[in-house]
């Protein structure tokens, strides 16, 4: 059947909070999620008031997710089971938090760790202007004609 993506309903939480605590790369546990504020009722609430997340299902399995923080033209989270990697899910789920991004911002952004596979990742999508956090983050931008044109490139 495929991988497919979808946008990311309330009853997804569980499963998006177990895909990102299986992730080997930048990860966290439940319990340090918490202490970042970051909760089941937290992303539960976030996904009622807007579209902001997106899910990739294989065989109703949730295997990735992705995750915008709107109002901040922020995309705030992608991740994919380990045994998926490499299948297309994370692009596919990052273009789905894009093309949403722009609808309400011209530039979006992101924060990652730059020596990371996932930094590679997003420049290899057209994410850049690097700009530096700290000795670890740093900060990606990509403008709404820089998505426009991958999404063009793609359908030819």
């Amino acid at each position: 059947m495929g991988i497919n993506i979808r946008p990311a309903l309330v009853s997804d939480v569980g499963s998006i909070f177990d895909v990102r605590t299986s992730v080997i790369e930048n990860h966290l546990s439940r319990e340090e999620m918490r202490l970042m504020g970051i909760t089941e009722s937290v992303v539960a609430d976030m996904i009622l008031k807007n579209p902001c997340a997106w899910v990739a299902v294989d065989n109703e399995n949730i295997i990735g997710f992705s995750m915008t923080l709107q109002d901040e033209g922020c995309l705030f989270a992608a991740f994919v089971r380990p045994e998926y990697e490499n299948k297309g899910a994370g692009r596919k789920l990052v273009m789905a938090a894009e093309q949403e991004l722009f609808k309400h911002h011209d530039v979006v952004w992101l924060e990652t760790d730059k020596n990371s596979r996932a930094a590679k990742f997003y420049r290899h999508l057209g994410w850049g202007n690097d700009a530096a956090i700290n000795d670890v983050d740093i900060r990606l931008e990509k403008k709404r004609r820089a998505f426009c044109n991958s999404i063009v490139r793609k359908e030819s």
